[in-house]
């Protein structure tokens, strides 16, 4: 299989509009109800389901059954990334934490 700029694209396209799709479908219609937990759940669902996918692709093409090697790359990279922002994010809150904690009273 050749693989292209256009192909590749594609493939970035389709896994955003599955993150969106995903990141829309369970907020509701009014964003200011919704809390900053179950935001946060919902990220964390949605890079759980990033790595799942990511990892069922590639076990599909080991087992022959997936013979795109672009969406596979382009799938770990999209995991890849969700979990690097994830962990900054727990970073930079744990910094946070820390220096509120450290305030003088």
């Amino acid at each position: 299989m050749k693989i292209t700029a256009s192909n590749t694209q594609q493939l970035i396209n389709q896994n955003l509009a599955k993150v969106e799709k995903n990141s829309t479908r369970e907020s509701p219609a009014n964003s200011e109800s919704v809390s900053f937990q179950e935001r946060l759940g919902d990220g964390l669902r949605n890079v759980s389901e990033a790595q799942k996918d990511a990892a069922e692709i590639a076990k599909n093409f080991e087992l022959g059954t997936e013979n795109d090697l672009a969406k596979v790359m382009v799938s770990q990279q999209v995991s890849s990334l969700a979990f690097q922002l994830t962990l900054n994010v727990r970073n930079k809150a744990l910094s946070a934490y820390k220096d509120i904690m450290n305030m003088p009273v």
